[in-house]
């Protein structure tokens, strides 16, 4: 009889360490949260949302919504934005009578002009995409090198560059002052009814200023909608925000750091090459960096990035999870050359999986809300 006891002991035993393994499996694959367990934790307050994946040192923000713009049409009816508005559309501010601000922001197509390339006077192409105007009063730094630090400074750039307006800026209030329409509208923007370039400059900054997305149903979803996105744009923000580690750059109310990143784009002594950043500070760190676009309102702005090559966010997405660094200079390759441009370390494979990649692509999508469409104003001719 003890001879049986211990056989089955022993038997118990090898049964329960052979099975250990399994059940261990089992009880760990139920711990890991489902997709489920993902949605229901955003449908809550955003500060009981999951903390982001955030890289060490980054500064970052948390997401917030915007709100519909109740003061829009008071706004609108501002003097100065009145002058402004009609400044910007008017093409009598180039050269040739053709070209106005609004040829390359276009309010019918999400204020950028659908090109690859802005093309401007003499039908001259530039090398950069269109940025466009939504939002742009909250811009620390203007334009994808970061040239301009105010928005008086982004207004100037493009009328007296050669290939966008390529007007005389100092001929320019001359100009405008033989349109008798404009000088009411100066007196009632500044006081007095003299025509100055600043003031130009000014106006059209102001109405610039009144340039803003509308919610989308991402920001619905912010503030307690919790049926504004899919189970599916949930489980994409979600990636977006951990796996993918988007918010390392894209963070905050637009989703932007409002900082410049080398995201290995440069085509370093290649077509398409552009140097960034380094065209203005001279620094060799800051070859190939660009400012981060802001990701609201994307579907309207296409196509993406400073050189516009992108016009696929299952593309992009792909592009991004490769990691990006392809192009890095072996250690030879930097002392010999110290311009030659490295990929930011924030950039790593992803390793997202077909159903992660489509979520985020889902997601991405959620940022479009704005629909409205402004009119044209009609300007003043004698």
């Amino acid at each position: 009889m003890k001879r049986y006891i211990t056989a089955f002991t022993v038997l118990s035993v090898f049964f329960l360490w052979s099975f250990t393994p399994k059940v261990s499996n089992t009880l760990s694959n139920i711990q890991d949260p489902t997709i489920d367990d993902i949605v229901k934790s955003y449908k809550k307050a955003i500060a009981e949302w999951p903390k982001p994946t955030i890289d060490k040192g980054v500064k970052w923000s948390e997401f917030s919504s915007v709100k519909r713009d109740s003061l829009y049409f008071e706004a609108q009816d501002r003097p100065e934005v009145i002058l402004g508005k009609m400044l910007f559309f008017d093409p009598k501010l180039s050269k040739s009578n053709q070209i106005s601000c609004s040829t390359c922001h276009d309010p019918e197509m999400g204020w950028t002009d659908r090109r690859r390339v802005s093309i401007g006077n003499n039908h001259l192409s530039g090398n950069r995409n269109t940025i466009s105007l939504f939002n742009i009063a909250d811009r620390t730094t203007f334009f994808w090198d970061g040239r301009a630090k105010t928005l008086e400074e982004q207004v100037a750039g493009p009328l007296g560059a050669h290939h966008e307006m390529d007007m005389d800026v100092k001929s320019l209030p001359e100009k405008i002052k033989k349109i008798k329409g404009y000088q009411p509208l100066f007196k009632d923007a500044f006081g007095d009814d003299k025509i100055t370039y600043p003031k130009i400059v000014k106006a059209i900054a102001e109405f610039q200023k009144t340039i803003k997305s509308q919610p989308s149903r991402f920001d619905q979803f912010i503030d307690g909608n919790y049926d504004a996105l899919s189970d599916r744009e949930i489980y994409g923000m979600h990636i977006f925000r951990t796996k993918a580690r988007c918010m390392n750059c894209h963070n905050g109310k637009n989703l932007t750091d409002e900082s410049f990143h080398n995201i290995g784009l440069t085509y370093y002594k290649r077509e398409y090459e552009d140097l960034g950043l380094y065209s203005v500070t001279g620094k060799p760190e800051d070859v190939g960096k660009f400012k981060t676009p802001q990701l609201r309102d994307l579907l309207l702005t296409r196509p993406w990035m400073h050189n516009g090559l992108f016009d696929d966010l299952e593309g992009i997405v792909n592009m991004y999870n490769s990691g990006m660094h392809m192009i890095d200079p072996k250690p030879d390759q930097k002392l010999k050359d110290p311009n030659y441009p490295v990929t930011d370390s924030l950039m790593q494979p992803l390793k997202l999986t077909k159903d992660e990649k489509t979520a985020l692509v889902l997601f991405l999508e959620s940022l479009t809300g704005t629909k409205f469409k402004m009119r044209r104003p009609e300007f003043p001719v004698k």
